[in-house]
């Protein structure tokens, strides 16, 4: 795995991030969310402490309270709250300068009465915050992916294979010959692709989506992989919403044949006519 860094949630940079937290929709994030019910009930708050850039900032987990008889099936919704002058709101402005000059440049060139509209950045100009769970269940880490990264990581990846790609996502391999100032870049982005192929897993118990089998497991073992259904090299697309868990076969199968994947039908087609539909489906 990735030793305590299971993943959390990735956060587009918006007005709220900046200034005052964010929510967590808990969709696929198994680990985090077996751990905030152990210690966090439903309309409860407790303080956490958030590692950025190897530094440690106090904030808030609200797990929200709402209607469990009206919404039987609904899942925890969780809020990070921080002060607007805090230390970890004035640092993330600082490391997302642009998206903040950004929506500092359209809330301005809004009537004094609209200011509270939510700013949707250019998908081109768009930086996330990621976030990691750690050893500690009240402990979270941080990483930032800046405009700056996305062009180095752009630059890199699309000299890449995406079937290569995705093995060494799969089987943690890292390119020793890459250049120095792009390493961090592409470890930061292969962690992240890594973290959330890895959630999946735990998410549908290595079972492949497609066959619904875990093909290994008689062997006492685990292996099953993730696969990106538009192409990472080209897309830079790793939400989970476009990754699928598949067993090994499955994976060859898909790069070597080419299907067309229908995503509303959640159906592989192949060009000799031979259909697949995904059997397993909690989130697509």
């Amino acid at each position: 795995m990735l030793d305590n860094n299971y993943y959390v949630y990735k956060k587009e940079v918006d007005w709220s991030l900046l200034h005052q937290g964010l929510t967590i929709p808990v969709t696929i994030q198994v680990v985090f969310h077996n751990a905030v019910n152990k210690f966090l009930p439903r309309g409860k708050s407790t303080d956490i402490y958030l590692v950025l850039e190897g530094k440690t900032y106090r904030a808030e987990l609200v797990n929200q309270k709402f209607n469990e008889k009206k919404y039987p099936n609904r899942k925890d919704i969780l809020q990070i709250r921080y002060n607007p002058r805090s230390g970890i709101a004035e640092r993330l402005k600082e490391i997302f300068a642009a998206s903040y000059r950004y929506i500092l440049e359209q809330r301005n060139n809004l009537p004094e009465n609209s200011r509270r509209k939510y700013i949707k950045i250019p998908e081109e100009q768009k930086e996330y915050l990621i976030m990691y769970t750690t050893e500690y269940p009240d402990t979270y880490l941080l990483e930032c992916i800046t405009q700056d990264d996305t062009r180095v990581i752009k630059e890199t990846i699309a000299r890449e294979d995406e079937q290569k790609y995705e093995a060494d996502i799969n089987y943690n391999i890292v390119d020793p010959n890459a250049a120095i100032n792009e390493v961090n870049q592409i470890v930061k982005i292969r962690k992240l692709n890594r973290a959330i192929g890895e959630t999946l897993k735990l998410l549908y118990n290595y079972r492949c989506q497609i066959c619904g089998e875990n093909i290994s497991v008689k062997y006492g073992v685990n292996i099953v992989e993730s696969h990106h259904i538009d192409p990472f090299v080209e897309s830079l697309n790793n939400n989970a919403e476009n990754q699928l868990i598949v067993c090994p076969n499955h994976h060859r199968i898909i790069h070597i044949a080419k299907p067309a994947f229908h995503r509303r039908k959640l159906i592989f087609v192949y060009q000799n006519g031979v259909e697949e539909r995904i059997v397993l489906n909690r989130y697509l």
